[in-house]
């Protein structure tokens, strides 16, 4: 008895008609109920249908399309047969023997991939889905010795290639359905296209581990990896096309939690664009060809439940060339209308010159005959682009401004697609403009306008009610856990290891130190003040420099962020960079040494912009150090350019960078991060830029934002990651990190805390724990311990100083992001003041350069 059929007999009639009457009534199912509702039968699945129907209806009503069945006019360009994976019931893969034999080469040549697109161009079709296997070049040393002769480095190189020839030479869209991808992969194309997909298709583990079941042996089949995929899309705002496949030997129960799971991702992002479900159909010549196809009544279920389930809101295909399109007998529909009936409102890509080369034995319906039996159903039949009309009207963040030009073409005010359009090829290149002054660009004066408790109020970016994504599924995510309570007994032992070895303590004692309070902790900050006394001494250091925030525009919606808005947004400003060189040399001229310079991700900068900014700074300045660019900054600028890490950061020193911001770092945990910051780079890729930062001889800084999802274990893992960092950097030969900067979380105007999400930032016991604990963790390989005036204020600064800090930071001239999350602290000190500090507390202060050597003379 098959997994399927064994599930379906443990429902009881009971079951189904319970959940079926809640669907009715449109109350929101559970995997149990929909497990339920996938084994309707007979006239409890045309109530089933009848339900699913009726949600579409409404949803095709509210997006203002009432009646209107879309399709996407598509080629097929199945770039490369070969893949790593071995799935049971695949043909479109092929090993380079069989290639070989039948005369073929590893990939398709760029002229037989445009061949594909100008003919699909001149028959109207608007879309080139690219299709390939996973990682061939991983399994296939053919295809590793093709792409390397054709001065590619990985397929998804060449990909991103080809998708930039089709834009310039035919105008058709790329859809990209490359496999899994990582967060940096799909982050160099998005600007090559509008839309990607990976099929979901279970999230059946015990198929992905279970020899002879469909998905074992196939490595990017892992249903963790590719629900990651979709998250990523998600926290990258890329338009996504997923889906389930229905009948590989997934149970009732595993096919409800696949349509969750679904459900989980296009709720907490909002980036799904469509879900495909796709009915299993046998064919010869694969490990499968036994099985039976899945029957129609069990697909029609599987619809409805995935409609009930996503809702009115989501897009749901079925693939009509899978079933049969004709008439069925006497007073019956045929399949396709069934599936109509089920609450699907899209047929998918459909070509007119092309076949579907995954299931190439099932032709495409004529268009005529789709559209024919569409209005037998009462629906109208309409075109699309490869990217559905919700993301083409909002526009950015959804499409890269490379490409909206190519989408605007092609597409009508409402997003589908202009009746009876031809693409044509138009220049995939960087946004006109470049760096113009755009709205306000006095930063004084857009700091000024706070509310009644220092932050902004009524000045949020635009899209404050959607960019952060739904809120209940963040809560969901949430640890805001409280510290382990610490034994007297544990504390002492703990302290006395820390006193012994304190950069080599055990996690268990870290912790327990890190959530030490009253005695203990006063302890803990006086070891780790005698420590900082005997590795830097008494001195108080401070850099004169001068913060340059130089555009506030960005698209990212990170959680935390009140300083971030879109470009149409009254604040929105971009200075120029002779507004940039301006503030440099005022800045040298009051004394300053440094210029740290970050700003938001706009993707309307173009790609030469950070290194434009650094020379433009050098060439009115020469003297001035250049501190600048965030690791996530970096990744936006290797995205834009095509340059590698290492190659885009060797070209930003060879323009005069000297050093990198270790900001963007938040803490080092992606479960936190991606609750914190939404669509910012994964850990592991702040910890690639940064120690490529280190190899190639630019130093950077480190920091940690804490005291809103995270807890003192996070805390903890977080100096762990950078003490690993900086053992790298010296065994190859580089200083690494020159200071690490605790950064206490601002809440005053963070979107995360007013979801009531995080809490109100650190108290003055995590503060001082903080501190203390980096300079007992961090001792023998990071040296400074900054702490920040602008967060802190002049006695939390000082309380810092007296638990292992050693310096307070630069004088900043302007500190804009800070501001706008609402310190009440300033935006910049005199040197004066920043003495001040340190006289309250009988230390000496002297001025230091960005590497913590001796300002030269002026």
């Amino acid at each position: 008895m098959s997994p399927h059929t064994e599930a379906a007999r443990s429902v009881t009639p009971q079951q189904v008609r319970r959940a079926l009457a809640r669907a009715v009534r449109g109350a929101a199912l559970d995997v149990a109920e929909a497990t339920a509702l996938l084994a309707a039968t007979g006239p409890d699945l045309d109530r089933l249908t009848a339900a699913a129907a009726r949600v579409r209806d409404a949803g095709l009503l509210a997006a203002g399309r009432p009646g209107v069945i879309t399709y996407s006019p598509k080629v097929f360009i199945p770039v490369t047969k070969l893949c790593r994976d071995r799935c049971h019931y695949c043909t479109f893969v092929e090993s380079p023997g069989q290639l070989e034999r039948s005369g073929k080469a590893m990939f398709l040549s760029p002229d037989e991939i445009l061949a594909i697109a100008r003919e699909g161009a001149e028959l109207g079709c608007l879309e080139a889905l690219f299709t390939l296997g996973d990682r061939p070049e991983d399994r296939w040393p053919e295809a590793r010795a093709w792409l390397d002769e054709e001065g590619y480095d990985s397929t998804l190189a060449y990909v991103r290639a080809m998708a930039i020839r089709v834009l310039e030479e035919t105008g058709l869209l790329p859809h990209l359905n490359p496999g899994v991808m990582s967060w940096e992969e799909m982050n160099r194309l998005k600007p090559v296209s509008p839309s990607m997909g990976l099929m979901l298709e279970t999230t059946s583990r015990r198929l992905f581990e279970t020899k002879g079941e469909a998905h074992y042996g196939s490595p990017d089949k892992d249903p963790a990896v590719r629900l990651r995929v979709l998250e990523d899309a998600g926290r990258l705002s890329i338009p996504f096309t997923t889906g389930l496949l229905v009948g590989i030997g997934e149970t009732l129960t595993e096919r409800a939690e696949t349509i969750h799971a679904l459900r989980k991702v296009s709720t907490q992002f909002g980036s799904v664009q469509e879900v495909i479900v796709q009915n299993f159909r046998a064919k010869p010549d694969t490990a499968m060809r036994h099985t039976d196809d899945l029957g129609l009544d069990e697909y029609r279920a599987a619809i409805a439940v995935t409609r009930l389930v996503l809702g009115p809101r989501a897009r749901i295909q079925a693939p009509p060339n899978l079933v049969d399109s004709a008439e069925g007998p006497t007073g019956t529909q045929s399949e396709c209308a069934l599936l109509l009936a089920a609450g699907i409102d899209d047929w998918g890509g459909v070509s007119p010159l092309t076949p579907d080369h995954v299931n190439p034995e099932r032709p495409w319906p004529s268009l005529e005959r789709l559209r024919d039996l569409t209005d037998e159903c009462g629906f109208d039949l309409t075109p699309r682009l490869t990217v559905h009309p919700e993301y083409v009207r909002a526009g950015e963040p959804w499409l890269d401004p490379r490409i909206s030009s190519h989408v605007a073409a092609l597409a009508t005010p409402d997003g589908l697609a202009r009746p009876d359009v031809r693409p044509a090829g138009l220049p995939w290149q960087e946004p006109d403009g470049g760096f113009e002054s755009v709205g306000r660009t006095d930063l004084h004066s857009a700091i000024d306008d706070d509310g009644p408790e220092g932050g902004r109020s009524e000045d949020r970016r635009s899209d404050f009610g959607n960019v952060y994504g739904d809120w209940d599924e963040v809560r969901k995510a949430a640890d805001v856990t409280g510290a382990p309570t610490v034994l007297h007994a544990e504390g002492r032992e703990a302290l006395a290891a820390a006193e012994a070895d304190p950069g080599n303590l055990s996690d268990e004692h870290a912790l327990t130190l890190m959530t030490a309070d009253g005695d203990l902790l006063e302890q803990v900050c006086r070891l780790a003040d005698d420590l900082r006394r005997e590795v830097v001494g008494d001195d108080v250091t401070y850099v004169v420099n001068r913060n340059i925030n130089f555009t506030n525009v960005c698209y990212v919606g990170c959680r935390f962020c009140a300083f971030a808005q879109r470009r149409t947004d009254a604040d929105a400003y971009t200075l120029s960079l002779d507004e940039v060189a301006d503030r440099a040399a005022e800045a040298w001229d009051l004394g300053a040494t440094e210029v740290c310079m970050q700003g938001g991700i706009d993707p309307e900068l173009p790609a030469t912009a950070y290194f434009d900014l650094v020379e433009a700074v050098k060439q009115r300045v020469p003297e001035m150090h250049v501190h600048a660019f965030s690791p996530m900054e970096i990744v936006n600028g290797t995205a834009r350019t095509g340059l590698s890490i290492e190659d885009f950061l060797i070209k930003a020193r060879e323009s005069g960078l000297g050093s990198l911001p270790g900001t963007a770092a938040e803490i080092l945990d992606d479960e936190v991060r991606w609750v914190l910051t939404k669509g910012k780079l994964p850990a592991s890729t702040w910890i690639e830029i940064v120690s490529t930062a280190h190899r190639v001889g630019l130093p950077t800084t480190s920091t940690m934002m804490y005291g809103h999802v995270d807890n003192p274990r996070h805390w903890v893992g977080h100096l762990r990651v950078l003490s690993r960092m900086q053992d790298d950097a010296r065994a190859h030969g580089s200083n690494g990190f020159t200071e690490f900067v605790p950064l206490p979380f601002v809440h005053t105007s963070a979107p995360i805390y007013l979801a009531g999400v995080a809490r109100p930032g650190p108290t003055m016991r995590d503060n001082r724990a903080v501190h203390a604990m980096a300079r007992i963790l961090l001792h023998g390989r990071i040296d400074n311990i900054q702490t920040s005036w602008v967060k802190l204020g002049v006695e939390g600064t000082r309380a810092m100083l007296t638990s292992g800090a050693n310096d307070v930071g630069g004088t900043l001239m302007e500190e804009t992001i800070s501001r706008m999350a609402g310190s009440e602290h300033g935006s910049a000190k005199t040197v004066a003041e920043l003495v001040e500090i340190g006289a309250g507390i009988d230390r000496p202060v002297r001025e230091r350069t960005t590497t913590y050597g001796d300002p030269a003379p002026r």
